[in-house]
C-alpha cells in the first residue's frame, strides 16, 4: 500500500526556513519521480520541485529557484524540501507526490506553511 506521510509545517517570519519531510512506504523512492507541490488559498496547486525517476534531473519553479532545495535520502526513503528565505507568498500547504506511472500518482496529506510576521 503506498502512502506518503508529509510534515514539517509551520509558522515563520519572514527570511526564515523550514524543512518540509516526506515519508514514503509501499515503494522504493529511488525509482520514481518525487516532487513537492503547494496550493494557496483561491490558486491552482503548482509544482514547486522535483526529481525524475532515477534521479536523472531536479526541477525547480523559477520562483523558488536559489531558495528551496529538494533532496532524497534512499535509506530512509523520505525525501526533503528545505525552504530558506521564506517569503508571505510562500505560504501554502505543500503536498508531497510519487509518480509511479503515468496512471499512478499518489499525495501526501498536506502541511501548511504560513510566512507572517
Amino acid at each position: 500500500q503506498v502512502q506518503l506521510v508529509a510534515s514539517g509545517g509551520g509558522l515563520v517570519q519572514p527570511g526564515g526556513s523550514l524543512r518540509l519531510s516526506c515519508v514514503a512506504s509501499g515503494f522504493t523512492i529511488s525509482s520514481y519521480a518525487m516532487s513537492w507541490y503547494r496550493q494557496a488559498p483561491g490558486r491552482e496547486r503548482e509544482l514547486v520541485a522535483g526529481i525524475s525517476s532515477l534521479g536523472g534531473s531536479m526541477t525547480y519553479a523559477d520562483s523558488v529557484k536559489g531558495r528551496f532545495t529538494f533532496s532524497r535520502d534512499d535509506a530512509k526513503n523520505t525525501v526533503y524540501l528545505q525552504m530558506n528565505s521564506l517569503k508571505p507568498e510562500d505560504t501554502a500547504v505543500y503536498y508531497c507526490n510519487a509518480r509511479l506511472s503515468l496512471t499512478r500518482s499518489y499525495w501526501g496529506q498536506g502541511t501548511q506553511v504560513t510566512v507572517s510576521s
